[in-house]
């Protein structure tokens, strides 16, 4: 009998644990709901540069240039560049 009651009392350091992660399983799940709501924010952003005459591809083609750094960029539109005139592009 004294096992059975053993097993059912958790230890302190395992209560710890279990919080622990419910904290965190918490925490991840908050900020979830964080990035959709932010998602869908960015979403309307660009509906609303649609709606006022520009070009969504060409905005999410310079938002995505702008977050690389300049010689990585550089170094992209070079071997861009290369290709396209090895191909008569240019």
């Amino acid at each position: 009998m004294a096992t059975a009651a053993a097993a059912t009392a958790e230890s302190p350091a395992t209560r710890f644990a279990k919080d622990q992660l419910k904290a965190i399983v918490e925490r991840i799940e908050r900020l979830e709901e964080e990035k959709k709501a932010i998602a869908d924010d960015i979403r309307d952003v660009y509906a609303e540069a649609k709606g006022n005459g520009f070009d969504v591809k060409a905005l999410r083609t310079i938002i995505r240039l702008r977050k690389q750094d300049v010689q990585e960029r550089e170094e992209q539109e070079t071997i861009l560049e290369t290709y396209m005139q090895a191909l008569g592009m240019l």
